[in-house]
């Protein structure tokens, strides 16, 4: 396993962010699973990195669905070797990254099953065409009533976060 951890202008870095030719791109193996969308990554020079999955909320771990997330997460992502295409950090200092697991995007897989809102509240940092790709996603869940949308009123995570 190689660490590519550079600042490589690459054509699907150029597709993912918006007013930005540049992305970081990070290589290693989930060590952890905090919840349904947040995991570790362990690079190949041992760093542990925290991976914040960006365009998805998941439930908290204590709201209906949150340990159902968290165990689809990882059942995807769990002790395999990702890929985490980043351009920033959040406040927690984990980093915001669309995780690939064999090429599939971890984050869409979390919302298309129904165990994630897309986060409208940062869907301006997402490429137009993820954006498309997440509403469309959680659309067609809700419509299905996959996963938390079985609930009659499922409460997204920020208003559980409120409580």
């Amino acid at each position: 396993m190689t660490r590519q951890l550079s600042r490589l202008p690459t054509l699907f870095g150029l597709a993912l962010l918006i007013g930005s030719a540049w992305a970081d791109e990070l290589a290693g193996r989930v060590v952890g699973i905090a919840d349904g969308d947040t995991l570790t990554v362990l690079t190949a020079d041992y760093r542990k990195e925290r991976v914040r999955l960006p365009g998805i909320d998941a439930p908290e771990k204590r709201q209906a669905f949150g340990q159902v997330s968290r165990r689809h997460l990882s059942d995807l992502a769990y002790d395999k070797t990702v890929s985490v295409v980043f351009h920033k950090r959040d406040r927690y200092q984990r980093i915001l990254g669309k995780v690939l697991v064999n090429g599939a995007d971890a984050g869409l897989d979390q919302i298309r099953s129904g165990l994630a809102w897309h986060y409208k509240k940062y869907e301006r940092e997402q490429s137009p065409e993820d954006r498309v790709a997440y509403a469309r996603a959680e659309e067609k869940a809700r419509t299905e009533r996959r996963g938390l949308w079985q609930d009659r009123n499922p409460i997204p995570p920020w208003a559980f976060r409120r409580r």
